[in-house]
């Protein structure tokens, strides 16, 4: 038996549906046992993603059993308050000192202790309580940058599922209405699975946003088949070279190519570009040389919560007047 879920429309194209399949009499001998198997395998197809097809298996029901504790476990956080934002920051690649940082949600489980977002995030998004937690994200990540040096923006992720709420440019404005913190230090981020979603009404609210002073970023470039398209659609301020070609730079002359060729188009635009998981001093050098602009990852620090920053930059200064 066979369960099937349409992915929907988006832009006018129908997307791929996710399909859960059981099969007699392995999974089941009557319609009613098929029928709940299939919709199991259905359920976690869903979960993996779009276009995904799943068979059932007997392991599902532990699989499924876990989905739904965490799920409960999600909605407690987001009423107990269990998530904290932690910062990333962004540099120029040519001075060191910060650019930005950027907001990332952390899970401080009272049992499981710090839960990974890859494990939460997914979650969020597909019960829709990302919104909530977007938004927490978005008031508490203005309220820190409010007190930092006005050189220093944040930066601050947006799923698909928050351009749907239709309220995102209100929710802006409230944030930084209630935070004190300029438009111009708020850097919205979006990647180009959140504009393929709903392409027309996600860049209507880009560009309300962008009437109102904040910054939008596109994060992953280079993995879609139609970021170029986008630069052409929307005047992004930046963009972030995806991680995929930071990690084989070195070794493959392709993804170098691929990087130098990004920057220049970038720099032609008049966007600024970040690259993305540097971690070693080689890599580093190499994307000053290619001209990208501003850096962030673990070679220069690992997220670190709101009452680090000031010791931080305080280092970052020492390091710059020293050079």
């Amino acid at each position: 038996m066979l369960t099937e879920t349409d992915g929907g429309v988006s832009s006018g194209k129908r997307a791929i549906g996710s399909v859960g399949i059981a099969i007699a009499p392995n999974d089941g001998e009557n319609p009613d046992l098929l029928l709940k198997n299939a919709d199991m395998a259905l359920y976690l197809a869903k979960g993996d993603g779009r276009g995904i097809h799943r068979f059932f298996e007997r392991e599902m029901d532990k699989r499924l059993q876990a989905r739904r504790t965490l799920e409960i476990d999600l909605r407690k956080a987001i009423a107990n308050g269990e998530f904290e934002v932690y910062y990333q920051p962004i540099v120029y690649l040519q001075t060191g000192k910060v650019s930005c940082f950027e907001a990332l949600v952390r899970w401080n489980h009272p049992e499981r202790g710090q839960v990974s977002p890859a494990d939460f995030i997914p979650m969020a998004e597909e019960t829709g309580l990302i919104q909530q937690i977007g938004e927490t994200v978005l008031r508490t990540a203005c309220m820190h940058a409010a007190k930092w040096p006005q050189s220093v923006s944040v930066a601050v992720n947006l799923s698909a599922m928050q351009f749907k709420g239709r309220n995102l440019v209100q929710l802006t404005l409230s944030a930084l209405a209630a935070s004190g913190l300029p438009a111009g230090r708020l850097d919205l981020e979006i990647t180009e699975t959140a504009l393929l979603q709903d392409e027309v009404n996600t860049l209507t609210i880009l560009h309300q946003l962008r009437e109102i002073g904040v910054q939008i970023s596109m994060d992953d470039f280079g993995t879609g088949y139609s970021s170029l398209a986008y630069l052409r659609n929307f005047p992004f301020d930046k963009i972030k070279i995806d991680r995929s070609f930071v990690r084989d730079m070195l070794v493959r002359k392709d993804c170098q190519a691929i990087v130098r060729a990004v920057v220049g188009l970038a720099r032609s635009l008049g966007i600024t570009t970040i690259i993305e998981s540097v971690e070693t001093k080689e890599q580093f050098e190499t994307a000053k040389a290619d001209g990208c602009d501003e850096g962030q990852g673990y070679l220069f620090s690992k997220p670190m919560p709101q009452h680090e920053i000031a010791e931080y930059l305080a280092k970052c200064e020492r390091t710059a007047v020293a050079a």
